[in-house]
């Protein structure tokens, strides 16, 4: 069924590439025009390659061949003014705004006892606080639509306790309790708060480096190959795959964005793949 969310206006934090890009581009193959942000820049603390101006050019291109309008902007989700700034500009082009995906985050490693403050720092910041702002600045665009859907981007760590990322977990519990308290807070106004809940996701979130030597540190760094690792994420799932594809979220989204979900609200959507049974 085409056009399921027509007409619609989405903004997309952390859209540069990844599961954000993905994201826009579903909801803009089903009608919607986009709002996109996205640091385009490193933080030190992050220990893979992050998203760059040409990344948000690509994603800015394909959502045009698709025949949808796009405004992208440069904004770090740490930074209020810049978030609010971002979507005011973007809303005062495109006309309105009806959904909000916030999705940018970060991933790093580390003990409780071993992280060090500017880890655990940029961890909340991005990951939790950043949600905050995206949420707060979407808030008096979604109630002068009256109404509106908004989908906070968690993990399955926002579930479970997982090792070697307690700062992760935090954040994305931490998302859990804003998601409902928002819920809570908006329903008045028809406005609705869901967050998904990704298991591993193939992007260069996990796909790098650091994450390889995490779950193969008995393997020599040239032997950390994908194809090698794939076995080992796949025995964080119930289903036989290693991991998930960009779009298997995108679709949550998007669902979640739609009137398919009108009376949805308030709601935990795990995409995957059994990892929180086990």
């Amino acid at each position: 069924m085409a056009g399921r969310v027509e007409g619609k206006v989405a903004f997309v934090t952390g859209a540069a590439r990844g599961q954000g890009r993905s994201h826009a581009l579903r909801l803009a193959q089903e009608g919607a025009d986009i709002i996109a942000v996205d640091i385009q820049g490193q933080i030190d603390s992050v220990p893979y390659g992050m998203g760059t101006a040409e990344d948000m050019a690509e994603t800015v291109r394909q959502v045009e061949a698709l025949d949808r309008r796009i405004v992208a902007r440069q904004a770090d989700v740490r930074d209020f003014d810049a978030v609010k700034g971002a979507l005011d500009e973007g809303v005062a082009e495109l006309g309105k705004l009806d959904i909000v995906s916030a999705n940018a985050g970060i991933f790093s490693f580390g003990t409780m006892d071993a992280l060090s403050e500017d880890e655990f720092d940029d961890m909340i910041d991005v990951n939790l606080k950043g949600v905050w702002h995206t949420a707060k600045a979407a808030i008096p665009h979604l109630k002068a639509n009256k109404g509106g859907s908004m989908i906070l981007t968690s993990s399955t760590a926002g579930i479970h306790a997982i090792p070697n990322i307690g700062h992760y977990v935090a954040a994305k519990h931490g998302v859990v309790g804003l998601m409902k308290t928002l819920a809570m807070e908006l329903a008045p106004d028809w406005i609705r708060v869901n967050s998904v809940h990704p298991t591993s996701v193939d992007t260069d979130m996990i796909q790098n480096a650091a994450a390889y030597e995490l779950f193969a540190p008995d393997l020599q760094p040239e032997e950390r190959t994908k194809e090698v690792l794939a076995d080992r994420y796949a025995s964080l799932s119930l289903l036989p795959i290693p991991w998930v594809q960009p779009v298997d979220i995108s679709n949550a989204v998007l669902w979640l964005a739609s009137d398919e979900s009108r009376y949805v609200t308030g709601l935990e959507l795990k995409v995957d793949a059994g990892e929180t049974l086990k």
